[in-house]
C-alpha cells in the first residue's frame, strides 16, 4: 500500500511562534492617542482670538474653549465678508472704468453718425445735381433731334429789285 504523507502541523505552529517572537523583540512604539486623529483646526486654531473679546474670570475651560471656537468662526466669516466687499469694490471700479470707456465710445459713435449724415447729404445733393444735369442734357438732346429731324424750310429767293443806279456799277 502506498502511504500518504501529511504535512506536519508542528511546522506551521513553529512559524507562528517565530513571527510572534520577532514582534516581541521590536522596540515598543508609542501608542496612538485620540488627539492624533483630531482635525488640525481643533488641535491648533490658526487664528488668534480677536481683540474685541476677552475671557471673564471664573469661566470654565470648556466655556472658554467653546466661546473661542465660536468667536473664531464668526471672525472668519467677518473676514470673508470683508474680502467679498473688497471684491465688490474691485468690480465697481471695473464697472466705472467700463462706464467711462463706454461714454467715450458713445461720443465717437455720435461723431461717426454725424459724419455719415454729412456724407449722405453730400451724396444726396450730388445725385440730385447729376439728375438735373442729365435732365437738361436730355432736353437739349431732344431739341437737337427735333432740329435735325425737321425738314429744312424752303429758301425763298428775294425778288430782284433794282438797285439804284449809283449802286450798279
Amino acid at each position: 500500500m502506498a502511504q500518504t504523507t501529511k504535512p506536519p502541523i508542528f511546522d506551521t505552529i513553529d512559524l507562528e511562534r517565530e513571527i510572534e517572537e520577532e514582534f516581541r523583540k521590536r522596540p515598543q512604539e508609542r501608542e496612538s492617542v485620540p488627539s492624533d486623529f483630531a482635525p488640525l483646526s481643533v488641535r491648533a486654531p490658526d487664528m488668534a482670538m480677536p481683540d474685541y473679546v476677552e475671557h471673564r474670570d471664573g469661566a470654565t475651560e470648556i466655556g472658554r474653549l467653546s466661546a473661542e471656537a465660536v468667536v473664531r468662526e464668526y471672525e472668519a466669516a467677518a473676514k470673508d465678508i470683508e474680502a467679498l466687499g473688497q471684491e465688490l469694490v474691485e468690480n465697481v471700479k471695473h464697472c466705472e472704468a467700463m462706464n467711462r470707456d463706454s461714454l467715450v465710445v458713445i461720443e465717437e459713435l455720435k461723431e461717426t453718425a454725424e459724419r455719415y449724415r454729412k456724407e449722405a447729404r453730400r451724396v444726396f445733393l450730388q445725385i440730385e445735381n447729376y439728375s438735373l444735369v442729365m435732365a437738361e442734357v436730355r432736353k437739349n438732346c431732344a431739341e437737337m433731334r427735333e432740329k435735325i429731324a425737321a425738314p429744312a424750310p424752303e429758301e425763298t429767293t428775294p425778288e430782284k429789285t433794282e438797285l439804284p443806279a449809283a449802286q450798279q456799277g
